[in-house]
């Protein structure tokens, strides 16, 4: 089923779509450490990159993850269904169609949120290794905790901080015992450590004027409201991020069936006390968004993201709905119990998925072709490589970040130029949605902006510690020094500079600790795994046969 999604991905090339950027190499540069004026969005996933891309192409492993992610969010709520439930084969497939085959995996494909869905992919993994299974003995209660499993799925998690937020609150609402609290808080802050120190050390740490929560809340589809589209697994802020049976009144059908799936096994999974906090927990991620979109909760949420630095991360209310995918998952396994009181089992399983199936079609093949490889021009390459051989600063013009390529499809995508190179690229940061603009963090990159939309010359750029200027696409030369030329890109060398960011080792440091533990974890339950296959099983008494 994954690939049924993510085939066109399976050609070479590069993912390139809205939020998703993949290059050919990433470098540890100021701002894959969190040391640029933009906040620490996306750590610590750009140091990942950059670790592994001079092994492995940035392309392929961005693709790679991605396609994991989707493979574990339905192998997790399989498992958790046969765990939780003890469903059969056909719940745990029911399990896995609604966990993979929804908008909310849909519409985060189209904008572009590779790492998150790597995070929702780790949720029923979370669920599955906390003590939510706690095993009843008598008055004996023996807790089935695999505390390196919860560590390394947090830490996986972890890739961005909204991923790592929603395996920490799956967590602690699947706990049961402190020891489990403990250690879910203590993986929980080692994986946080490279964008909480990035927010300490770098400039991040400042408030914002303006918030923009308003262009990113929740959004009704057509013939639901906000809240009926969350509780149908969609209404992303960007409309442009939906599928085409999302934008018609397919979208009130595609929700009726999924939530009548939901709804036909939630009381046989609601009778079992250890699906309880799943199904609870699905209700709230529901409720709250739908909340936080009305005036009141986005005058609330402003207020809290302009006042409280950091917590612009709770900015898109819409991706906060992940939390609901478990406890889907295990009413809809618990569906295909339900009607086999009148279908046989294969039946029942099939006509669940069928209908699940149907109510989203195109997200096949790459949602209707949206997501797909491309290649970049070979003036790309050229560029990269002069600014890498000499990196200083790099300014750039459209002073927009959102790009629209030609050879990249009709979809915008966030230059790429940032993360192919190990210079400091000066960008604004600021984004038009609606005809409005939300403003970003980069006060010394909208400076710079200004003095290249003023036509300064290359004495004034460089004083202002300009080392390169890159046009992107086609657009008339400019008074400057002249390195590469071509109708896709151009290249400008000013030649000034800046000094280094300091606390570059404190940054690699904290996300040191982040890969090892991820790395650690990952050893210790294949340790774990081995001295369990290597270790002989005890075998009952044989039954006498006197």
């Amino acid at each position: 089923m994954t690939l049924a999604v993510t085939a066109p991905l399976l050609a070479p090339g590069y993912l390139l779509l809205r939020d998703a950027v993949s290059t050919p190499r990433s470098y540890l540069s100021d701002a894959a450490l969190g040391l640029s004026e933009a906040a620490p969005r996306a750590l610590p996933q750009d140091f990942f990159l950059a670790v592994l891309s001079p092994v492995v192409d940035g392309g392929l492993l961005v693709k790679a993850l991605l396609i994991l992610g989707l493979w574990f969010a339905g192998w997790g709520a399989a498992r958790l269904a046969a765990a939780v439930l003890d469903a059969g084969l056909g719940g745990q497939l029911v399990a896995v169609t609604v966990a993979v085959w929804n908008p909310y995996v849909a519409e985060r494909l189209l904008q572009g949120h590779w790492s998150l869905l790597v995070g929702y992919g780790c949720l029923p993994w979370v669920a599955l290794s906390s003590d939510l299974c706690t095993i009843f003995r008598g008055e004996r209660e023996q807790s089935c905790t695999n505390r390196w499993s919860l560590v390394f799925w947090i830490a996986l998690a972890g890739l961005t901080p909204t991923g790592l937020l929603l395996a920490l609150v799956v967590a602690l609402v699947c706990s049961r015992t402190w020891r489990g609290v403990w250690v879910t808080l203590a993986a929980a802050v080692g994986a946080a450590l490279p964008w909480l120190v990035a927010t300490v050390v770098a400039r991040a740490v400042l408030p914002v004027a303006s918030a923009g929560v308003p262009a990113f809340a929740a959004r009704a589809e057509p013939g639901l409201g906000t809240l009926g589209s969350l509780a149908g697994l969609g209404g992303i802020w960007n409309a442009s991020a939906v599928p085409a049976s999302r934008t018609t009144l397919w979208a009130l059908v595609g929700t009726v069936v999924l939530l009548a799936v939901v709804a036909c096994g939630a009381r046989k999974a609601w009778s079992v006390a250890a699906a309880r906090p799943l199904l609870v927990l699905a209700v709230v991620a529901v409720v709250v968004p739908a909340l936080l979109a009305t005036d009141a909760g986005s005058a609330f949420l402003d207020w809290l993201i302009r006042t409280v630095p950091s917590t612009g991360v709770l900015r898109d209310g819409q991706k906060w709905v992940a939390l609901a995918m478990p406890g889907y998952a295990l009413a809809g396994a618990a569906a295909a119990a339900v009607l086999r009181r009148w279908l046989p089992t294969a039946f029942a399983a099939a006509g669940c998925c069928v209908v699940v199936l149907a109510a989203l079609p195109d997200l096949a093949w790459g949602v209707g072709g949206q997501l797909r490889a491309v290649q970049y021009p070979a003036g790309w390459y050229s560029v990269t490589a002069q600014i890498n051989s000499d990196p200083k600063p790099v300014a750039v013009l459209p002073p927009d970040v959102i790009r629209q390529f030609p050879w990249a499809g009709p979809s915008a995508v966030l230059d790429p130029l940032p993360r192919w190179v190990s210079a400091d690229v000066l960008a604004t940061g600021d984004l038009v949605i609606g005809g409005r603009t939300v403003p970003g963090e980069g006060v010394r990159a909208r400076r710079v902006q200004d003095l290249l939309l003023r036509g300064a010359d290359v004495h004034q750029l460089a004083a202002a510690g300009v080392g390169w200027v890159v046009v992107e696409g086609a657009a008339p030369p400019l008074s400057l020094p002249i390195a590469y030329r071509d109708n896709d890109i151009a290249l400008y060398r000013v030649g000034g500079t800046t000094p280094a960011a300091s606390n570059r080792a404190v940054l690699i440091a904290a996300h040191v600790v982040w890969l090892g533990m991820l790395i650690g974890a990952l050893a210790a339950m294949a340790v774990q795994r081995w001295r369990g296959l290597s270790t002989p099983r005890r075998r009952g008494p044989r039954p006498s046969t006197s």
